[in-house]
C-alpha cells in the first residue's frame, strides 16, 4: 500500500513540474508584432490630416490620390457667403509610398501655415502640393509646390530647405501622423543634382576655353627672275 502511495506521489510531482515548465515557457515566449496593413496606414493618415484637409472625404482623397498618383477631388464646403467649390488635380509625382505621402502633406501644411493659412481651401492645398499662387492674409502668395519639387528629382531634405524648413522638424511632425520615408527616399534626387552640377561645370569650362589662334598666312614665294637670253655664237 505504501509503495502505491509513493508511486502516485511521484507521478503527481512529475505532472506538476511539467505544467510549471509549460507555464514558464508560455510566459517567456516572444510575442510577434503584426506590421500595419496598407489599409490601416491609409486610414491613419487620412484621420490625421482631416483637420488640414477640411473634411474626412478630402483627407481620404488626398491620401489615395498621392498614393496612387490618381486624380484628387477636393471640396471646399459652402459658407454663409460662398458656395461649395470643387477642386480637381493630379499629383505631379505619380505613385508615392505612404511614408512619402505623409511627409508631402506635412510639408504642404507647414508651407501654408508659414504663409498665414491655417484653414486652407481645396485650391490652396492644391497649390501647396503642385505649385501656384494663392490668396494669403497679406496678399497673393506664390507657392513652389512640394510635389513639383519632388517631381524634379529633389530629396526631401533639399525640398524642406528650399521651403525654409529643417527636415528634422518636418519628420518629427510627420511621425505623429503615420509612417515616414526611409533614408533612400529622403536622399532621392541627390544623384540628379550632382549630374546637373557636373553638366553646368562642363559647359562653363568649355565656354572659358580661349579660341585657337588663327594660323598666319604663309608668305608668298618670290617670283623667280627670268633667265637672261644667251647671245648667238
Amino acid at each position: 500500500m505504501k509503495k502505491n502511495v509513493h508511486v502516485l506521489t511521484a507521478l503527481s510531482v512529475a505532472v506538476g513540474l511539467c505544467m510549471g515548465s509549460s507555464l514558464v515557457l508560455a510566459d517567456t515566449a516572444p510575442t510577434t508584432q503584426t506590421a500595419p496593413t496598407s489599409g490601416q496606414e491609409s486610414t491613419k493618415l487620412a484621420t490625421s490630416y482631416t483637420t488640414f484637409a477640411g473634411s474626412t472625404s478630402n483627407s481620404q482623397a488626398l491620401v489615395t490620390g498621392l498614393r496612387n498618383g490618381s486624380t484628387v477631388v477636393l471640396v471646399t464646403p459652402a459658407t454663409a457667403t460662398t458656395p461649395a467649390v470643387q477642386t480637381t488635380f493630379t499629383p505631379a509625382t505619380g505613385h508615392l509610398g505612404y511614408g512619402n505621402v505623409n511627409i508631402a502633406l506635412s510639408l504642404a501644411q507647414a508651407e501654408l501655415t508659414a504663409a498665414g493659412i491655417t484653414q486652407p481651401t481645396a485650391a490652396q492645398i492644391e497649390a501647396a502640393l503642385n505649385g501656384g499662387t494663392v490668396a494669403g492674409p497679406k496678399g497673393p502668395v506664390q507657392l513652389t509646390g512640394v510635389l513639383a519639387l519632388r517631381a524634379d528629382g529633389q530629396g526631401w531634405g533639399n525640398i524642406a530647405k528650399a521651403l525654409g524648413f529643417k527636415l528634422g522638424d518636418i519628420m518629427s511632425a510627420a511621425k505623429a501622423h503615420g509612417p515616414v520615408p526611409d533614408s533612400a527616399d529622403i536622399a532621392h534626387g541627390d544623384k540628379t543634382e550632382k549630374a546637373n552640377h557636373a553638366d553646368k561645370a562642363d559647359k562653363v569650362a568649355k565656354a572659358d576655353r580661349p579660341d585657337k589662334p588663327d594660323h598666319p598666312d604663309k608668305p608668298e614665294k618670290p617670283e623667280r627672275p627670268d633667265k637672261p637670253e644667251h647671245g648667238g655664237r
